[in-house]
């Protein structure tokens, strides 16, 4: 199997063999990681961190006073995370899965007009979106709840089932790596979920791309999955 990595670990053309890469380690889904600092890759993440970081001080006014809140689904929102505040974390990441899977799923083209646009929090609660919104309202619900960013990772993947794009958020609790699915109200170890294959997974620190074991050579991946965009269909 042969991936583009681009710029998150190497220059295009470039090959590396994954059994003797020093950067490489186990992870996610069972595939060989690899791990880059910087997120000048993922223009699209970028942003929606800074949109998240725009976002901050409403989530703080809303925790003071339900009356700050934008809206019915922000205050609902609220109100969950001081319900869950202190609860057992794995309580807390099947809580926070469940609720933001109840909003309808909905396609930037229906949203935007246009193929992919990655939401803040309060957008996707004002208007729901699709899988990549999911993942993010769940990143920032948990952040919220205290759960620091290194155990969090947004995970854009093929469903090789389904044969769709897709991305889910991975979480580190009680010793293993949980998965939080827009498609299914169950959280489930990454070990459960053989038809996962990832192509790179993100949070606010750093980036990595994901290569099967089975590989011995990387020279590409499609550029356009590594900056946040999206060549395929997804759910």
């Amino acid at each position: 199997m042969r991936v583009l990595i681009g710029s998150l670990c190497l220059a295009v053309g470039m090959t590396i063999n994954v059994a003797t890469a020093p950067a490489a380690s186990l992870g996610l889904f069972g595939t060989v990681e690899f791990k880059a600092e910087s997120l000048a890759a993922l223009p699209q993440w970028r942003r929606v961190l800074q949109g998240i970081a725009a976002e901050e001080p409403t989530y703080r006014a809303c925790a003071a006073d339900p009356r700050a809140c934008p809206g019915r689904s922000a205050m609902a929102w609220r109100a969950l995370l001081d319900g869950l505040d202190g609860a057992p974390r794995m309580e807390q990441i099947r809580a926070v899965n469940r609720f933001v899977n109840q909003w309808r799923y909905k396609s930037d083209q229906e949203n935007f007009g246009k193929s992919d646009h990655w939401q803040t929090p309060l957008e996707f609660f004002a208007r729901s979106g699709d899988c990549e919104d999911y993942a993010i309202a769940k990143y920032v619900s948990l952040r919220q709840l205290g759960v620091p960013p290194s155990a969090m990772r947004m995970v854009v993947l093929q469903d090789t089932i389904r044969d769709v794009a897709h991305a889910v958020l991975a979480v580190e609790a009680d010793d293993d790596i949980w998965i939080l699915d827009n498609l299914t109200n169950a959280v489930l170890p990454h070990t459960r979920l053989a038809h996962y294959a990832p192509y790179y997974s993100v949070n606010e620190q750093a980036r990595w791309a994901h290569v099967s074991r089975s590989s011995t050579l990387v020279t590409a991946i499609d550029p356009r999955i590594l900056r946040g965009d999206r060549p395929g269909a997804q759910r």
